[in-house]
């Protein structure tokens, strides 16, 4: 199985020492967002958890404790977009996050590396040029430590839509012209992109609609040939990723970027960020009275009889 630590929240930026520690103890206890009482108990161990995926924007925190995940495979989804602090208020600046990918790269491994480059939105200031050369420059600096991008454009959320009102919808024409912008640059750079939930018409020769967290792509990152299970996979329609297994929390991530559809509203998360304890199993808070707590079915999808790099030549 796949632990997740992406889709909620921003851990390696704010919650390492946590999640090290939950490395350490062999376990974690996980919230469920739509039913608080009910409680998920996940073992962290390798035999039964294939690789932890990370998805942040700010990875630096979580670099000097690396040495805990040797016994883990790991996939590692790195946002760097070109927008300003008007934008992303507290992301730190892209050329050192730049730098920190190409850290996690030599730890990690080229395959175990992804670049997002998500949302995509226009504006006067963010128009489809700037685009254009925002997505080059990226491109030409960290295609030796990866070789996919995952790009999708804005989602308009009822979130969004109240802490972002000036967001507006990337209209097909704007979205086919960066596409073919972005694939031409990846294919110099021989890259693959992956469209997150777009139009398969975007689809072209080094563009697929196979999601970001794909069966696919996990089994690149960590070289295995993986039997999963249907009710693993997708976690919205026409979803093919492998998002389950989520350890985070909705409304605990401060970066305060303006399109953020995990966070309600920077008050919640500042208080959820005050009941944070790292030494608890959970994390936001702690266990209370009544919670029922339930361990997880997990099982490695490792397939034994099938190396990944075998599985490729046939």
């Amino acid at each position: 199985m796949i632990i997740n630590t992406g889709s909620r929240t921003d851990i390696p930026a704010f919650f390492s020492e946590w999640f090290y520690n939950r490395i350490k103890a062999g376990f974690v206890l996980v919230r469920n967002p739509y039913d608080p009482m009910m409680v998920t108990r996940y073992v962290l161990d390798p035999s039964v958890v294939d690789a932890i995926s990370f998805c942040t924007k700010n990875p630096a925190p979580m670099l000097p404790g690396l040495h805990e995940l040797d016994r883990f495979k790991s996939f590692f989804m790195v946002t760097i977009t070109p927008y300003g602090r008007e934008i992303e208020p507290l992301v730190p600046d892209k050329n050192e996050v730049v730098e920190l990918f190409k850290a996690l790269s030599e730890y990690a491994g080229k395959n175990a590396m992804s670049w997002r480059y998500d949302p995509v939105f226009i504006s006067e200031k963010y128009s489809v040029e700037f685009h254009k050369r925002a997505f080059a420059d990226f491109a030409e600096k960290l295609h030796p430590y990866t070789s996919q991008c995952v790009v999708s454009f804005i989602d308009l959320y009822e979130k969004t839509k109240m802490n972002f009102p000036e967001a507006k919808h990337v209209s097909k024409k704007e979205q086919e012209e960066l596409i073919d912008s972005f694939s031409e640059t990846a294919r110099k750079y021989g890259m693959q992109i992956h469209l997150c939930l777009e139009d398969a018409g975007l689809i072209r020769d080094n563009v697929d609609a196979d999601g970001c967290y794909s069966q696919a792509v996990m089994e690149k990152a960590i070289g295995e040939h993986l039997t999963v299970p249907n009710a693993a996979i997708g976690a919205r329609k026409g979803c093919r990723c492998l998002l389950g297994s989520d350890i985070g929390a909705y409304n605990t991530c401060a970066h305060g970027c303006l399109y953020c559809y995990a966070n309600y509203d920077m008050e919640i998360v500042h208080q959820n960020m005050r009941w944070h304890d790292p030494e608890s199993p959970l994390l936001i808070g702690h266990l209370h009275k009544g919670d029922m707590v339930r361990d997880a079915k997990q099982r490695s999808w490792i397939d034994p009889q099938l190396n990944i790099f075998d599985f490729i030549s046939r």
